[in-house]
């Protein structure tokens, strides 16, 4: 780790803790040079990480001050488990994602990232070139589990980050859905109790909804985004079948749990033999120097089915997924065969080309560099802008920023609000069904903010202070 990466951990500690307060004026930097025995140079480097995360800001002539961009977490609250029994959200989804759909809605409710910085013109090139040969429309050799190479591009990208991993273990997908359904029909059947966190993406409600399956709920901590307490009561007090978690870049609120917490995870579910079902499509679009670890990583006895996509780093046109399924590989292609049979050849030969040539990481590195510019240019604007009774939250990767709104305000009136007027937002409800706090909302932050969107911040801005001064 570079010097400068440890002042900068050091110093988000001290943030995270209270020790430095929202608004404190930090050390200059060569009074902070001079403290720890660290370059200019090196201060000046960890002080422009912090000041990229929204950990810090910068007044012209005056030095660098604590932000109160995370130290102002989600509200804390009591344990509040809730088990759910019976899951209707099927057509509020279905309602919601019509209505966002159409190139005149402005996509903050999006769930894909912009596709102009996913777009890739040397991948299309190698698409173009695929299609023109006759033998890459062959599908015996990309039926499941999938196109070898492909599967053996993934599994080296695992054993890159220390995760043991063989090609066999690998079954490519129809997306990181299509993993996780079939990874949870795999492992649950009807009446078994699964765990998820109280925010989560809306598929997971879908699957449990489809299966017929008892939802407990887990709460966020408010500050470390997990809380490590409920988790253990839970799985002491009800009988879990499977946990379906993000730990990584999550969704909606875009937290990502610390290695120490993941590794306590782990320790728990294989003392309670409980399988867990990650959902990692965000896994890449980290903005510091050091990718997070998926729980794959601290699995000693295969209870961990491992899913992620290509969709949200190159495309919704690029929805081919994997799952790690180790022993459960073999039920999972069973299962497939009967269902989607099959993800597209030309498209698994395509990126078999674009990884193992190396653009793929190229593209990566300049999707996440623009990703990090976006999101901290909303989150700037939304926090100069929104009354001081609306926190938007900024954690340093993927795309989306969570806000919570006054209390007397309902998201969903917003959501019905906006999308009169051809903006789209994502509601809390859509991801929390006990809804018994549906003040908050998620903006995708992938775009440069234009004139015309800055426009629809306001728009919305103003739609939220109208709420708030009419009750």
């Amino acid at each position: 780790m570079y010097k400068s990466e440890k002042l900068a951990n050091q110093l988000k500690l001290l943030i995270e803790n209270g020790s430095l307060k929202p608004h404190e004026k930090l050390p200059s930097l060569r009074v902070q040079a001079q403290i720890s025995g660290l370059s200019l140079l090196t201060v000046m480097n960890a002080y422009q990480e912090l000041e990229a995360q929204a950990l810090i800001y910068s007044k012209e002539k005056s030095g660098y001050y604590v932000s109160n961009a995370i130290s102002e977490q989600p509200d804390a609250r009591p344990m509040v488990i809730s088990l759910n029994s019976k899951i209707e959200i099927n057509s509020l989804i279905f309602k919601y994602l019509k209505s966002i759909q159409g190139h005149q809605i402005i996509p903050f409710g999006s769930a894909f990232p912009n596709s102009e910085l996913m777009y890739s013109k040397k991948l299309i090139q190698i698409m173009g070139q695929i299609t023109r040969n006759k033998k890459s429309y062959d599908l015996s050799d990309n039926l499941p589990p999938g196109n070898f190479q492909l599967r053996k591009l993934i599994a080296q990208r695992y054993c890159m980050q220390g995760i043991a991993a063989d090609p066999d273990d690998i079954v490519i997908t129809s997306g990181c859905l299509d993993a996780l359904n079939l990874s949870l029909q795999s492992i649950a059947k009807a009446g078994d109790y699964i765990l998820l966190q109280q925010n989560i993406f809306y598929g997971a409600w879908q699957a449990a909804e489809r299966l017929g399956l008892k939802v407990i709920t887990i709460p966020e901590h408010p500050q470390y985004g997990f809380d490590l307490e409920a988790f253990e009561h839970i799985i002491k007090t009800y009988p879990i079948k499977v946990c379906w978690l993000m730990l990584n870049s999550h969704n909606p609120i875009g937290f990502t749990v610390s290695e120490n917490i993941k590794a306590k995870i782990a320790e728990l579910l294989h003392q309670h033999d409980i399988y867990l079902i990650e959902d990692d499509v965000y896994e890449e679009l980290y903005f510091g120097k050091t990718k997070p670890l998926s729980m794959k990583f601290y699995d000693q006895k295969n209870l961990v089915l491992h899913c992620s996509s290509f969709s949200k780093t190159l495309g919704a046109s690029f929805r081919v997924g994997w799952v790690f399924a180790g022993k459960f590989s073999q039920h999972i292609q069973h299962l497939q065969l009967m269902s989607t049979i099959s993800v597209n050849s030309i498209l698994q030969n395509a990126l078999v080309e674009f990884i193992s040539h190396h653009h793929y990481e190229k593209h990566l590195r300049t999707l996440r560099k623009h990703l990090q510019q976006n999101k901290l240019q909303f989150f700037k604007y939304l926090e100069h802008k929104l009354p001081p009774t609306c926190t938007p939250y900024f954690y340093p990767s993927g795309y989306f920023i969570w806000m919570k709104l006054p209390e007397n305000v309902d998201s969903m009136t917003v959501y019905q609000e906006m999308i009169e007027q051809n903006i789209g937002v994502s509601p809390s409800p859509l991801f929390n069904i006990t809804a018994h706090k549906p003040h908050y909302l998620r903006l995708n932050s992938s775009f440069e903010l234009s004139e015309t969107l800055k426009q629809a911040l306001d728009t919305l801005i103003t739609c939220i202070e109208k709420h708030q001064n009419s009750s």
